[in-house]
């Protein structure tokens, strides 16, 4: 979950660009004595997002991810820019959704594709 820091220009303190759109982001160390990249400003309830994306900030300023599975309904998190980042596509975070959007993505495309050839006015004598 860390992001290497290569590639990330300083802002300012605790903010560094996305290498891939530019925008600002939060860098916080996590509990691993690693970095992470967080939406600035942006908290959100924990219940709308996925476990294993949830940040939670500690005491000390730190994260940590947060699976408490149900969260408390008061309890919000941040989450990983690159889960908001319009340049990079965005991770399959439930898998049988992914697959209904590839479905219906698939039934889109038939809806508005060329119609069927119509049948023709005379048919021919087979026989």
């Amino acid at each position: 979950m860390g992001v290497a820091e290569e590639g990330l220009r300083r802002l300012q303190v605790g903010q560094y660009a996305c290498p891939c759109c530019r925008l600002p982001q939060d860098r916080v160390a996590t509990l691993e004595q690693d970095w992470v990249l967080l939406e600035p400003g942006l908290e959100v309830p924990a219940h709308l997002v996925p476990a294993e994306h949830r940040w939670i900030t500690l005491s000390d300023g730190r994260v940590t991810v947060y699976g408490v599975c149900p969260p408390d309904g008061s309890q919000r998190c941040r989450i990983e820019h690159r889960l908001a980042c319009s340049e990079q596509p965005l991770p399959d975070l439930w898998p049988w959704l992914t697959a209904l959007r590839g479905e219906n993505a698939r039934a889109a495309e038939r809806r508005t594709g060329p119609a069927p050839p119509r049948p023709p006015d005379v048919w021919p004598d087979a026989g």
